[in-house]
């Protein structure tokens, strides 16, 4: 009787150049995004608030990239539309080298933030085709871990080039950035394109995805699940360094526990996930977030400065192991929940989830930290709470949710 190999990985040596194209195009958003402001503060006469409005501007007016670029997925493959995104945001950040009004970073700001859009919606359909059933969770494990660890790498290299600080170099910075998606466009001609077979499935196109009640529970529990995940660039920090008071450093430390806890201990989580049924593993991930919460309240209620340190550290620890748990299994279910003709548009209505909780987080967590430490923290508890409900109700609706990890 064979036993599951609890530390097999996915064959990456059959689609380094996929890997390799997520990890460039990682590395590069790591490097431009904690340096955005930076960059047109430096080498535009805009003010921050001019700025500030034309990228906002451009994430609202990207929204739809996703649910359209679904559509296409369905009709052409995953691969040319992929490529397509690559090009689009190569051209993006090329054009930051000649702006100087609003409406001019608008453009070239959208065309980044739609091609990121339509990137992530891409990804789940070329993984379900790559991944064999029942490695799935392994492969999006393992595109989560190099994702958070090129966005590591960009981050220290942002710090190099503020510490600098010269317009020379904010302008190699975005040189860089577009070459990497023009590199990322090059090493995807090689990875298997994801054409769906059966052509008449797709009868009904959005119509029949948005009359599929099983899937918008999906689409629900991931906007619960988005939410808490955005908390970690929003709320934390700032809640951390300007409600607590603590050095300043504890934020940087809360990054790194992540980085680090995401990228080294996801194939570790996964192998001892496996065999436990999915909605279970997505309901004690929720509790783990609702317990890091209720430990950054707690924080606020010690009068020690190192046992406020400590039970930010332990918090964060404890929020990060509920994105260890749920990522994987919640992108796996709904890939496989959807039919292979509309699997397109399927994940591009679960992309838009974390769009829109992107969208939404800064001014409502925002907002919520402005009332105090238990309407923020209370509040992201009962997000949990909200989250874990639905995971058990997908867990008894969504015949993917009932399955176990590593196998059917």
């Amino acid at each position: 009787m064979s036993h599951p190999d609890h530390t097999a990985r996915p064959p990456a040596a059959r689609h380094r150049r996929f890997l390799a194209a997520i990890t460039i195009d990682s590395i590069g958003t790591g490097v431009f995004v904690p340096v955005s402001m930076l960059y047109f503060l430096a080498t535009t006469p805009l003010t921050l608030v001019q700025a500030g409005a034309a990228l906002t501007t451009a994430g609202l007016l990207a929204l739809p990239a996703g649910p359209l670029a679904g559509g296409l997925v369905d009709r052409y493959g995953a691969k040319p539309v992929l490529q397509a995104a690559n090009l689009a945001q190569a051209l993006g950040f090329a054009g930051y080298l000649a702006v100087d009004q609003p409406w001019q970073i608008a453009v070239c700001a959208w065309l980044n933030s739609a091609g990121r859009a339509v990137s992530f919606s891409c990804y789940g359909v070329t993984i379900t085709a790559l991944a064999e059933p029942g490695r799935r969770e392994r492969w999006f494990g393992l595109l989560g871990s190099v994702r958070n660890l090129g966005y590591a790498l960009g981050g220290l290299l942002s710090a190099v080039a503020v510490g600098v600080g010269t317009p020379g170099v904010y302008a190699g910075i975005v040189i860089v950035n577009a070459s990497s998606y023009v590199l990322a466009y090059v090493l995807m001609r090689a990875v298997p394109d994801v054409r769906p077979e059966a052509r008449q499935d797709a009868a009904g196109g959005w119509g029949h995805v948005i009359r599929d009640r099983r899937y918008l529970l999906l689409v629900a529990h991931q906007l619960c699940f988005a939410i808490s995940l955005f908390a970690l660039n929003i709320a934390i920090p700032v809640y951390a360094v300007d409600v607590l008071d603590l050095p300043g450093w504890t934020a940087g430390t809360v990054f790194t526990l992540n980085t680090l806890m995401v990228g080294f201990g996801q194939g570790l989580v996964l192998g001892w996930l496996c065999g436990r049924i999915r909605s279970r593993v997505l309901v004690a991930g929720h509790a783990c977030f609702a317990a890091g919460y209720l430990l950054f309240l707690a924080a606020g209620h010690v009068d020690a400065l190192a046992l406020a340190v400590g039970l930010v550290l332990l918090g964060a620890a404890g929020y990060t192991f509920g994105e260890l748990l749920g990522g994987p299994v919640t992108s796996t279910v709904a890939a496989e929940s959807a039919p292979d003709a509309l699997r397109g548009r399927y994940l591009a209505l679960h992309q838009l989830a974390v769009t829109v909780a992107g969208a939404l987080a800064p001014a409502a967590l925002a907002g919520l930290l402005s009332a105090g430490a238990a309407a923020i923290w209370l509040t992201l508890a009962g997000v949990s709470v909200l989250g874990a409900t639905l995971a058990t109700t997908i867990g008894s609706a969504v015949p993917a949710a009932r399955t176990r990890i590593g196998g059917f």
